[in-house]
C-alpha cells in the first residue's frame, strides 16, 4: 500500500516547483524537499536503519523535523516523536520502552539544544545524530520509497502517562494517508492553500492535522518557532495565510497581542483549525470580530491520528458542538457496559475507522481495555443531538462529583471565559470532608486586570446553577501549559489551593 512520503514524491514529479514547506526566510518546493528527504533516508541508511526500525525523534518544529521525520517514513521505519523538552530519564524511558535504535537530536539552537538526548542515548547506547540542514541538502535525484503494508507502523506517539507510565499509540502508514484524505475533503484545502502552524510538530495535531492535509493537496506549510502571538499574526500577514492551526491558549494570546498589522492584512485568511483542547466560544466570536477568520475545532486523540470530528467551513454549527464525525469515521455515545445510549444523553465517546491505531505499543491489556470490539474507547464524555453533532463534556476523569451531583468542568470554564476580566481558567475538584469534592477556579486575568473572588463568584452565580459554583478561588499569572499549549490541570498544586484558595463564605 501506500507509504506516507508516497503523495509527497507524487507533487515533486508533477509539479516540482510548488512551494511545499517555508521557515523564516528559507522556502523548499516539492520537487526540493523530496529530493531533501532522500537524502535523510540515505543519511538513516548509512546508519543501519530499515524497514521496522524505531528512530526517536528529538526534534522542535522545524524543516529540519519535517525532513528527517519523512526520510524515516521513506524508509519504512518507525518515527517516536518525542517533546524536545524531556528531560533525560524520560527520553531514556522512549528509548527502552519503544526499543529505539537511533535517537535524532537537534543541532539547532533554540529548543532541543539541551544535552538531555545526549545524555539519554549514552546510558541507553543506542547512536546519536544531530543533522543540520547542510547535511539535508537535497539528492541530485529521487530516492525508492520503501513499500509498506497496511499495518506497519509509521510513527508512535505517547500519551501524555496522567495515568501510569506513558503508552505509545502505534499510527500505521494507513493512519496517516487515510486522515490526510480525511481532514483535505473535509476543510476543503486545495493546492492554492497556504497553512501556518506553530505547533510542536512532534504531537499528533501537527502531524495528522496539520502536514497530512497540506501534503494530500499539494498546498504549502509555513513554520514558526516558538510560538509567540504577534509573530504567528505577523507570519499569517507575511505570507497571506489562508489557514492557521493551533489551540485555544494560542487564539487567546493572538487576541492579545500588540501588533501594527491591521484587519485588512489578514483578508486571505478564511480559516482556524483549532484543536487539543475545548474551544471557549468567547474566544472563537472574539477571534472572528478581529480577524475575519471562522476558528473551527474538532475533536481526536493521538490514537484516532488526532482526528474524529470537526466543524465543516461550508456546514452549519452549533454553539459548543465539535462538529459531526469526519468523513469515513463513526462517533457513538455509549454507556458504561458498550452500548450506545439516546440522543442528547451523556456517556462516553467512542471512536471507530480507519483513524484509530492499531495498538498501544507492546501493551496488549491496555489496548483491551480501550476496545470494545471495533471500537475505541476514549475516555471523555461526550453527548450527540438528533443532528449528529458532538458536544465534548469533560474528559472522564476530569468529572467532580460535588455532594452527590456531577460537575463538568468544561461548563464552569466556558462561563469563566466570557468574563471580561478573564484571560484564562481551569477549573478542578478538590478533596472536601463533607461533600466528597469541592470546585475550585484557578484564574488568570487579564493583564493590568484585579478580580475579586466574591465579586467573579456573584457573576458566576448569575449564570450557573447553586451546585457548579465554585468554592475556591486561586488567580495565578499563567496556567501551566504542555508542548502544545494545552492547559494542564495535573501541573496545578491541587494541595496548595486546599490552603490557600480564596473561600467566599458557603451560602446558610
Amino acid at each position: 500500500m501506500a507509504n506516507g512520503v508516497d503523495v509527497i514524491w507524487r507533487h515533486a514529479e508533477e509539479s516540482p516547483e510548488r512551494i511545499a514547506l517555508r521557515e523564516g526566510d528559507r522556502r523548499w518546493s516539492y520537487g526540493e524537499l523530496a529530493r531533501c528527504i532522500s537524502t535523510a533516508a540515505e543519511r538513516l541508511r548509512e546508519r543501519g536503519i530499515g524497514r521496522g526500525d524505531r528512530v526517536l525523534m528529538v526534534l522542535p518544529t522545524s524543516a529540519e523535523f519535517v525532513i528527517a521525520y519523512h526520510g524515516v517514513l521513506a524508509l519504512g521505519a518507525t518515527a517516536v516523536t518525542v517533546n524536545p523538552l524531556c528531560a533525560p530519564p524520560e527520553l531514556e524511558y522512549f528509548i527502552e520502552d519503544a526499543d529505539c535504535v537511533l535517537a535524532i537530536g537537534w543541532a539547532g539552537d533554540g529548543p532541543g539544544e539541551a544535552d538531555a538526548v545526549t545524555a539519554a542515548a549514552k546510558v541507553r547506547d543506542v547512536p546519536l545524530w544531530k543533522p543540520s540542514l547542510a547535511d539535508l541538502g537535497p539528492a541530485d535525484e529521487l530516492g525508492e520509497v520503501a513499500v509498506v503494508d497496511l499495518l506497519d507502523a509509521a510513527t508512535l506517539i505517547y500519551t501524555s502517562g496522567t495515568t501510569g507510565r506513558p503508552k505509545g499509540a502505534v499510527l500505521t502508514h494507513a493512519n496517516l494517508v487515510d486522515t490526510g484524505e480525511i481532514f483535505q475533503r473535509a476543510l476543503a484545502i486545495s493546492t492554492e492553500d497556504r497553512m501556518g502552524t506553530a505547533l510542536p510538530l512532534f504531537h499528533i495535531f501537527g502531524q495528522g492535522a496539520v502536514m497530512r492535509p497540506v501534503w494530500t493537496a499539494g498546498a504549502s506549510l509555513s513554520l514558526l518557532r516558538p510560538f509567540n502571538g504577534a509573530a504567528l499574526l505577523e507570519l499569517a500577514a507575511a505570507h497571506r495565510l489562508t489557514a492557521v492551526s493551533g489551540v485555544p491558549t494560542m487564539w487567546n494570546e493572538m487576541l492579545h497581542a500588540e501588533t501594527d498589522r491591521t484587519a485588512a492584512d489578514f483578508t486571505a485568511l478564511r480559516l482556524a483549525c483549532s484543536g487539543g483542547a475545548a474551544l471557549p466560544l468567547e474566544v472563537a466570536r472574539a477571534f472572528k470580530a478581529r480577524f475575519g477568520a471562522d476558528v473551527l475545532d474538532g475533536y481526536g486523540l493521538s490514537e484516532t491520528t488526532g482526528a474524529a470530528t470537526f466543524n465543516r467551513p461550508d456546514g452549519d454549527r452549533k454553539q459548543g458542538s465539535v462538529g459531526r464525525s469526519l468523513p469515513g469515521v463513526k462517533v457513538a455515545i455509549v454507556d458504561t457496559d458498550g452500548i450506545e445510549v439516546r440522543r442528547g444523553e451523556v456517556g462516553e465517546v467512542a471512536i471507530d475507522g480507519p483513524v484509530v491505531m492499531r495498538e498501544y505499543w507492546n501493551r496488549p491489556e491496555a489496548t483491551a481495555a480501550v476496545r470494545r470490539g471495533a471500537w475505541f474507547l476514549t475516555g471523555d464524555l461526550g453527548r450527540m443531538d438528533e443532528d449528529g453533532h458532538v458536544f465534548i463534556v469533560d474528559r472522564l476523569k476530569d468529572l467532580i462529583i460535588r455532594g452527590g451531583y456531577n460537575v463538568y468542568p468544561r461548563e464552569v470554564e466556558e462561563v469563566l471565559f466570557s468574563h471580561p476580566g478573564v484571560r484564562e481558567a481551569a477549573v478542578i475538584g478538590v478533596p472536601d470532608e463533607r461533600l466528597g469534592e469541592e470546585i475550585a477556579a484557578v484564574v488568570a486575568p487579564i493583564p493590568g486586570e484585579v478580580i475579586d473572588p466574591a465579586e467573579l463568584r456573584a457573576w458566576l452565580t448569575e449564570q450557573l446553577a447553586a451546585y457548579k459554583i465554585p468554592r475556591v478561588y486561586e488567580f495565578v499569572e499563567a496556567l501551566p501549559k504542555g508542548a502544545t499549549g494545552k492547559i494542564l490541570k495535573r501541573g496545578i498544586d491541587r494541595d496548595r489551593l486546599l490552603v490557600t484558595g480564596a473561600r467566599p463564605p458557603r451560602p446558610a
